[in-house]
């Protein structure tokens, strides 16, 4: 895995599952690799992979089953929809439109493109 500069490795971690999580690789119920097999897929410490784990944890996404591993919670996917959706509002939206006002793209001409790319789904 690539790693990103300015965001911690392990954070980076917990967002790789997440997107796992939400593409279906492990939906809910289902057990995500052990720390230390995922530690050895990525080539990082497990202390890193570790704090990515509690990371989920913490957020309801994953639960620990002691001595069985880390599971995926029944309701994970409405929660990262959840936290994905307000992440996109708040955070790439404003981005985007910041953008568009640099470069001269109006609302109309994003609308155009925006509904010719669904014509392609």
């Amino acid at each position: 895995m690539n790693f990103k500069q300015g965001l911690p490795i392990y954070a980076q971690i917990a967002a790789r599952l997440t997107d796992e999580i939400l593409s279906g690789k492990y939906p809910p119920g289902a057990r995500i690799p052990s720390v230390r097999e995922y530690s050895a897929l990525l080539e990082v410490n497990i202390n890193t992979t570790m704090k990515g784990y509690e990371l989920l944890a913490r957020e309801g996404v994953v639960e620990n089953r002691r001595g069985m591993g880390y599971f995926v919670s029944d309701d994970a996917i409405g929660r990262l929809e959840k936290q994905r959706r307000k992440e996109f509002f708040e955070e790439d939206l404003p981005e985007l439109l910041h953008r568009m006002q640099q470069i001269g793209i109006s609302r109309d001409e994003l609308i155009e493109h925006l509904k010719k790319s669904a014509g392609d789904m």
